[in-house]
């Protein structure tokens, strides 16, 4: 036991001390990987258990204001960083084919050190999305793929960071940075409020563009596998399975809360009156087609949306109201219903539960 306890120690230590970028050594948290995985485990255990805990006797916070200001702040550091992957070597200078890690102390491959740590650094600061849901309130959104995702790439950025600071890998950054400045620009100008929604049009496009990144990623990865290339092939397998990995459960989710969400829409308005697929008549005589699209789905008020998974961009439900004759009236006393992932209601309406739906009668 002693001698293996032995070995353990020594390869660790040559792993740390030799085989890691002396040019890391020194940065703030870089040293020891044990500070950061800390941090992940704490972060998934406040996520899951303790937060919940602390805020179940607690009023729900009204941080609309908080939320504007977070995520430009977010919009305007993912801008920078994206900025700095192109300036230290994606712009012109890294082949996408092949890139190993410049070692040396160029200024360019010490930028690209730096820019990584950033990066690494950005990892931490997305812990607040997360916080922001379970100070409002918003424990429903703190799923299972929201913690996976959040929770291991502090970790993850961390060994890259150690071990190969620059080069092929760091196309991840560079895209999963560019995808950061749209999903960040979305939530600010979601938290401005309803006046502001039909700027973002574009919201429904956002768990695709997500999932699309991840696809770019994994196949940038994996190409080294049938290419000669000077970089660590384990550390370009562990970052594209990151990209599988990523999009399974994207998709996944995709599927379930936009796609079955969608198909629960549509049977619903069938069974009200619309099996044959048409706009459901208003009680005029006139069809409506501002809330239904041709397949006969309603819409939502800002139109169709799916669902992101950092910070959910949710899906309204279409409720249909009784007339008083034991038939659903879809067209007047309809209401789009935010549910627990309904549009909006997790960045506009923080004194709402899932106890307590908040509903916007069609107009």
């Amino acid at each position: 036991m002693d001698v293996l306890m032995h070995d353990a120690i020594h390869w660790y230590r040559d792993l740390m001390d030799n085989k890691s970028d002396p040019r890391v050594k020194d940065m703030f948290l870089a040293s020891s990987p044990l500070p950061t995985l800390g941090m992940c485990l704490f972060y998934a255990y406040f996520s899951k258990s303790l937060g919940p805990r602390l805020m179940a006797n607690r009023k729900a916070m009204d941080l609309r204001k908080v939320l504007v200001y977070y995520n430009a702040i977010q919009t305007i550091f993912s801008a920078w960083i994206f900025y700095e992957y192109l300036m230290s070597g994606w712009w012109g200078n890294y082949s996408f084919a092949c890139q190993p890690v410049d070692y040396s102390n160029s200024p360019m491959a010490m930028r690209m050190v730096n820019i990584c740590w950033w990066y690494y650094i950005s990892k931490f600061t997305e812990f607040f999305d997360t916080l922001f849901f379970i100070l409002r309130k918003k424990n429903e959104h703190v799923s299972t793929l929201h913690v996976i995702h959040h929770g291991c790439m502090p970790f993850s950025v961390w060994m890259g960071l150690k071990f190969a600071p620059g080069g092929h890998s760091t196309f991840f950054a560079l895209l999963n940075s560019f995808v950061h400045i749209v999903m960040y620009f979305y939530y600010m100008i979601a938290a401005m409020g309803p006046k502001y929604q039909k700027f973002i049009w574009w919201k429904k496009y956002l768990t695709t563009f997500q999932m699309l990144q991840f696809v770019a990623i994994f196949t940038h990865q994996f190409q080294l596998l049938f290419r000669e290339c000077d970089y660590p092939k384990g550390f370009m397998v562990w970052i594209g399975l990151h990209g599988v990995m990523f999009l399974f459960l994207f998709s996944d989710f995709y599927k379930a809360k936009y796609v079955n969400a969608q198909r629960r829409r549509r049977e619903a308005v069938k069974a009200n009156g619309h099996a044959n697929g048409s706009a459901i008549p208003a009680a005029n005589g006139k069809v409506n087609n501002k809330h239904f699209d041709g397949d006969g789905d309603a819409q939502t008020a800002n139109g169709n949306s799916n669902k992101g998974a950092c910070m959910p961009v949710l899906e309204d439900e279409y409720a249909v109201k009784s007339n008083g004759n034991g038939h659903g009236n879809v067209y007047g006393d309809g209401y789009f219903k935010e549910g627990v992932l309904s549009s909006n209601d997790a960045i506009l309406n923080p004194d709402s539960s899932s106890s307590s739906l908040h509903q916007r009668k069609v107009k």
